[in-house]
């Protein structure tokens, strides 16, 4: 595998020159509107009209968010997204990719005193429009643009992973904390009606104890380009677990409500080494928690899954698909639940939003963050010797 320092420098020299984001976190496609979101948020221009005056004093003021990285998430998900919250607006971009800016500016009406490159970003600490930094940049550079973010005095939300290592979340939760910002992840299911439900139906024990967890998100990559940057561990940090299976340890923590204490886990057979010569295909784990339950979980980027089960003393449940950005469905052992499919991270930043203006806790902390990457690295710990029983 390409580990060396210089190969990594390249990796990222070409992407900061206008190396493209391949895929979304999940699933492609613009999600639904949320059913309880619908006002549009106000233009740059528009921060100056008198009838937009709550923007910029007291508690009802929309916060101004920066997108680090204007790629498909971006795009497709969060920029759109941004023309819905309530308590944040989008405010500027920051692109290594210059031909991208005049279409952005355009679109959002973002004026030029809020583009940034990677090269100038620190000078973002100037500029009062901006309270919140969102990295949305491969998952190697997290801690670098969060940390700097922390230094210019702005809030961070970081996309998941929160990082490719433990030692580099930590460092980034350090720099927050240093720094007086607040640091959460984009979890956006935390703010999801299904698996709020799972969160309720496994830690309020509806059904009684939880005695069993089985979760798999897989996407098959195998059709295209293998050359994006998700396939490139100095890049990614890994494959499927570090994108897609991410959800699924995180959905077994909030269905319980706490962590594993240890985890054994095996790689998958590689099928596809055109695609996996420097990051995993596939590969299964099961989660190991204090009270004895396990949570049995897998992913891939050779193949298509997507659900959340749970089985309790007595009852059960089921999210599938669990993960995506839309079309959510469930059932319980008592019938179907009806619950409304919502555009997800229009509910996650206008939270995210209300706790850093009221200097409040996130229910994504950068903690949450640091501690799914101890999972993770215990899951390739394990699996890289056989499937040893690794403590977390």
């Amino acid at each position: 595998m390409k580990t060396e320092h210089s190969q990594i420098q390249e990796q990222r020299r070409k992407f900061l020159k206008g190396f493209s984001l391949a895929l979304g976190t999940t699933a492609l496609g613009v999600p639904l509107f949320s059913l309880s979101s619908c006002q549009s948020s106000n233009t740059a221009g528009e921060q100056t009209a008198t009838s937009d005056q709550e923007q910029t004093t007291g508690q009802n003021r929309k916060m101004g968010i920066a997108l680090v990285g204007l790629g498909q998430y971006s795009a497709n998900q969060l920029a759109p997204a941004l023309q819905e919250t309530e308590n944040c607006y989008l405010a500027g971009i920051v692109t290594g990719t210059p031909t991208k800016v005049d279409e952005w500016k355009t679109k959002y009406n973002i004026p030029d005193k809020n583009v940034y490159n990677y090269e100038n970003f620190d000078s973002i600490a100037d500029n009062p429009d901006i309270d919140i930094v969102y990295v949305v940049l491969p998952n190697s550079m997290h801690a670098e643009y969060t940390i700097r973010a922390a230094r210019a005095k702005k809030h961070v939300i970081c996309e998941k992973p929160m990082a490719t290592s433990v030692e580099d979340a930590q460092r980034m939760l350090d720099a927050c904390r240093e720094n007086g910002v607040g640091l959460a992840i984009g979890y956006r299911l935390h703010y999801e009606p299904f698996n709020k439900r799972v969160m309720e139906l496994g830690q309020e024990q509806v059904f009684g104890k939880v005695v069993s967890i089985q979760g798999g998100n897989s996407q098959d990559l195998t059709s295209g380009n293998p050359n994006i940057w998700r396939l490139k561990k100095d890049l990614s940090g890994g494959g499927p677990l570090m994108d897609m299976g991410i959800y699924v340890v995180q959905g077994a923590c909030y269905t319980v409500g706490k962590a594993p204490v240890a985890v054994t886990a095996q790689f998958g057979e590689v099928t596809s080494p055109t695609y996996f010569y420097e990051v995993e295909q596939s590969v299964n784990w099961a989660l190991e928690f204090e009270d004895g339950l396990i949570a049995e979980g897998t992913t891939s980027y050779a193949e298509e899954n997507d659900f959340l089960k749970g089985k309790a003393e007595n009852g059960w449940w089921t999210l599938e698909p669990a993960y995506g950005y839309d079309g959510k469905e469930g059932e319980t052992s008592e019938g179907k639940m009806n619950l409304p499919n919502i555009y997800e991270q229009v509910q996650q930043m206008d939270g995210q939003a209300q706790s850093f203006r009221n200097n409040e806790p996130s229910i994504v902390p950068g903690e949450m963050g640091l501690r799914d990457m101890r999972i993770l690295m215990a899951i390739y710990e394990s699996a890289r010797n056989g499937g040893k029983r690794v403590t977390i």
